[in-house]
């Protein structure tokens, strides 16, 4: 009698036991599926690009990566909205015709907002005060203002606001290049007179790949605002817009801004 009670208070206790860690690797695994549910219900998009507009977004030589400023903000925006991205490359034009027909879900790249593209893109929120200038070389003294361009040749990048600008209120020639640093060499070369192209752009490549070589001539040409792209009724563009909104406010875009242009933006 004695040893029958003792086989089963064992038993009972083995089967405590076995039942014990049947739960723990049910709760484990409920877990485990949660987080996959979780993660598997998250967004991802893909972002259109450029890979040469610095320092807005271009790949670093060392690592062969894309960074710049566009990079970390878009980056930045989905980390705060709760989806992912997946950045694509390509040359400016394409951006515009990739985001227009569907083909990308975001488009980031230094992209002025214009009434023109408007008709078939939708933006985000202003994020970035730009506008256009005039860049020769170092030693030129005869081009000294928009008004000298009359008869010249002035270089720029297929697709660019500048393209417009120029045929539209210039005197002189567009010669546009797939790649803006395209431009400033044949600048540089003297196969073009002047460049006219987005004012943080010409100063960051005159100051470091140009290496003194061009300088800026004049007045800012236009006051410019740029913005994130989305396809026509993207609900995708509210979304982007509050995680951005809320960047401004905390200080996550004031400290990405003072990290590729030197300075905090005015007011932040």
């Amino acid at each position: 009698m004695k040893k029958s009670y003792w086989k089963s208070i064992l038993f009972g206790g083995l089967l405590l036991v076995a039942t014990a860690c049947g739960s723990s690797e049910d709760t484990s695994s409920e877990a485990e599926g949660e987080a996959t549910t979780d993660e598997a219900e998250r967004e991802s998009y893909v972002v259109a690009t450029d890979n040469a507009y610095v320092p807005f977004e271009f790949l670093d030589e060392e690592t062969g990566e894309l960074v710049g400023f566009d990079i970390d903000l878009m980056t930045a925006i989905a980390d705060e909205a709760g989806f992912d991205i997946e950045f694509e490359a390509m040359e400016f034009d394409g951006i515009v015709a990739g985001i227009g027909s569907g083909r990308f879900d975001i488009g980031i790249a230094g992209m002025t907002i214009t009434e023109e593209r408007k008709e078939n893109i939708d933006f985000s929120q202003p994020y970035y005060e730009a506008g256009l200038i005039v860049a020769v070389q170092a030693d030129n003294d005869e081009i000294n203002s928009v008004d000298d361009l009359d008869g010249k040749t002035v270089a720029t990048r297929t697709g660019s606001t500048s393209e417009t600008y120029i045929r539209e209120n210039t005197g002189g020639t567009p010669e546009a290049f797939p790649q803006i640093t395209e431009a400033y060499q044949n600048v540089i070369q003297g196969r073009a007179d002047a460049v006219i192209y987005d004012i943080p752009n010409v100063q960051y490549y005159a100051s470091t790949e140009g290496g003194g070589q061009l300088k800026t001539i004049g007045e800012p040409l236009t006051g410019e605002e740029y913005g994130i792209a989305f396809p026509k009724g993207s609900e995708l563009r509210d979304i982007a817009d509050e995680a951005l909104t809320t960047l401004m406010e905390d200080g996550t875009y004031a400290d990405l801004y003072e990290k590729w242009f030197g300075e905090r933006p005015e007011g932040m």
